[in-house]
């Protein structure tokens, strides 16, 4: 296949035509010059009309119904799907009919695991869709933890807990540089990270290890450095968005399947929840997220913030004077659904003050309720305006009037980039952290006749799979055991059994987090597995692959490790650990109550070589 580098050529409904587009290239020409826009490490800004008359002139050249439709971001899955399938004329449907504004990869959920896109369909299928649609699409993409969050063969980086734990801002901002370019590369312009929540709730079952930690002035640390990192790749310029205003990490429901209370005092969220917002809006962020969730200092009507005028309006507009994208959370989430209809909340979140309307559960529907209400006068022309001129302000931001294609063949240049790949690895060894070793059991002093247990979360993903290869390859002997929480209780009897003959045991257990489950807490009958290990005369190494607070529910185990994430970087990091081949030097980004202190982690250093 020879290289891609025909531009996609992009119509725009207009009276005429050839007049518009150049006033629009005008335009680019002037922000090229940077005399209108900020440069690309700073946010987008609603443009003046007089400095950017073809952007006026786009705005009030499109219908009622377009510009509502240019406010809507749509879900799709990142994989090869054939043109007369019904998932692709869905995707067709968005672009083609409706003139959406944008689409975003999410992950295709199977036998109750996320599949993660493929980076060359990720691609093709977005330049196929850039180029039906009449207006440049936003591609957005939930590129928390990189392009790995939602995309294979890409850099593996751990959760944002394990870089605070490692206590490596640096790191932060390079992960930030290696998400644009990943994202640019396959055709992603609109990343929804860093998550700016300070997870100062054990309980909290959705933020947790997304959160980079409990301390806002070191969370605002990392949210700056992840914004400078990505904002620095000129090149490859993307959207950022600090979610999830104005804070989510002090409640303890999940909002994908209820209504979250923040019941803190303004003060407090003053002072604690919007820190890092402050900090991200300093740093230039381009988007802030909303959450669905409810803040009595802040709206006595204990509606969702993500509709909320007093909270979005008052507050994020208002006195924390931000000028850029206002993105809502999900719109299918539970915690808007269950108190107004899809055209109601499209309606209300518009009204509140938001700009883009993420994912709501029908396009159609949000499109005509926001478009009646214009009509109506519910909605002010002017107020509608307002939102369609940042978000084509920010397309044109992005170049996309005058981007081209994804070049395929220059995918396998950018993605899983080697210096990229062995700093994710740095940052998941330095975040590993010893909270307790009671019986001097960590490194491991007799590894082949221990036995590890590997606690996954689903049957049919590959967590695990890294510790076991890793171990059998220092000690071939020892046992090691991957079990799922579907097996019945009887079958993990056996399995605790066989571990009578152990000089030590060690399990691991995986508990990342994930919408819609409601807790963060060990799956199946594992709870009872565990206790039963703990009740027995063998001492037990825990190790938490994910939730840190995990120790309070088994406070008993001689030692106790944890990762502060679940992917395979840290799966090899906690075995490099037990072995004594890195140093143990993770220090805890959060309290452990009841059981450890902020900053806690015994210091180890490496006792043989890898």
């Amino acid at each position: 296949m020879g290289k891609i580098a025909t531009p996609t050529v992009f119509k725009r409904p207009a009276t005429d035509t050839l007049e518009l587009m150049q006033l629009v290239r005008a335009a680019m020409a002037v922000m090229t010059c940077g005399a209108v826009l900020a440069t690309a490490a700073t946010a987008v800004k609603p443009l003046k009309k007089e400095a950017v008359p073809g952007l006026t002139r786009w705005v009030r050249s499109l219908s009622l119904r377009d510009k509502v439709a240019q406010l809507v971001i749509m879900p799709v899955y990142g994989e090869a799907t054939n043109v007369r399938s019904k998932q692709f004329r869905k995707y067709e449907h968005y672009v083609r009919d409706l003139h959406v504004g944008g689409l975003i990869i999410t992950g295709h959920v199977q036998y109750g695991r996320i599949l993660s896109a493929e980076p060359y369909a990720v691609a093709a299928l977005m330049n196929r869709m850039q180029k039906m649609s009449k207006i440049p699409l936003f591609v957005g993409g939930d590129f928390e933890r990189g392009a790995s969050m939602r995309v294979s063969s890409t850099t593996q980086w751990p959760y944002a807990m394990a870089f605070s734990a490692a206590r490596s801002v640096e790191a932060a901002k390079q992960e930030g540089a290696a998400t644009a370019r990943e994202a640019r590369a396959i055709g992603v312009n609109w990343v929804f990270a860093p998550v700016a929540d300070v997870n100062n709730n054990p309980e909290n079952p959705i933020i947790n290890i997304r959160s980079f930690g409990s301390d806002p002035q070191e969370v605002s640390k990392y949210v700056e450095a992840f914004i400078e990192g990505a904002h620095s790749e000129v090149k490859n310029q993307v959207l950022l968005t600090a979610k999830h205003f104005p804070g989510h990490g002090d409640t303890a429901e999940d909002s994908h399947l209820s209504l979250p209370k923040l019941d803190a005092d303004r003060d407090r969220i003053q002072s604690v929840e919007l820190a890092p917002f402050r900090a991200a809006i300093a740093a230039g962020v381009d988007s802030i997220m909303t959450a669905h969730l409810a803040v009595p200092a802040l709206d006595p009507d204990n509606i969702p913030a993500s509709v909320s005028p007093k909270i979005l309006t008052g507050l994020l507009r208002g006195e924390m004077q931000y000028k850029g994208l206002i993105v809502t959370d999900a719109m299918d989430m539970q915690g808007l659904t269950l108190m107004f209809d899809n055209s109601e909340a499209a309606v209300r979140a518009i009204e509140a003050g938001s700009d883009v309307l993420l994912m709501p559960r029908s396009a159609e529907e949000a499109i005509n309720g926001v478009a009646a209400a214009v009509r109506s006068g519910r909605i002010s022309q002017k107020r509608l305006d307002e939102s369609v001129t940042r978000v084509l302000a920010a397309k044109m931001k992005l170049g996309l009037l005058k981007s081209k294609p994804v070049d395929l063949h220059g995918i396998g240049d950018v993605v899983d980039a080697p210096e990229d790949e062995e700093e994710a690895q740095v940052v998941a060894d330095h975040a590993v952290t010893l909270v307790k070793d009671s019986k001097d059991m960590v490194p491991l002093r007799k590894a082949e006749s221990a036995c590890l247990f590997a606690l996954a979360e689903n049957r049919y993903g590959r967590q695990g799979w890294r510790l076991m290869e890793e171990s059998q390859k220092r000690a071939p002997k020892m046992t090691v055991t991957l079990l799922d929480p579907k097996m019945s209780k009887t079958d993990l009897d056996q399995a605790a059994q066989s571990a009578s003959g152990c000089s030590q045991i060690i399990v691991a257990a995986f508990v990342s987090v994930s919408a819609y489950r409601g807790s963060v807490a060990l799956a199946g009958n594992y709870p009872d597995f565990l206790n039963g290990l703990l009740a027995g005369n063998v001492p037990v190494t825990l190790i938490s692959l994910g939730n840190p607070y995990l120790a309070r529910s088994f406070p008993n185990a001689a030692a106790y490790l944890t990762t502060f994430s679940s992917t395979q970087t840290s799966e090899a990091a906690v075995i490099k650990s037990l072995f004594g081949e890195i140093p143990i030097t993770g220090h805890l980004p959060v309290a452990i109550p009841g059981f450890a202190k902020y900053g806690d982690g015994i210091q180890l250093p490496a006792t043989k070589t890898p």
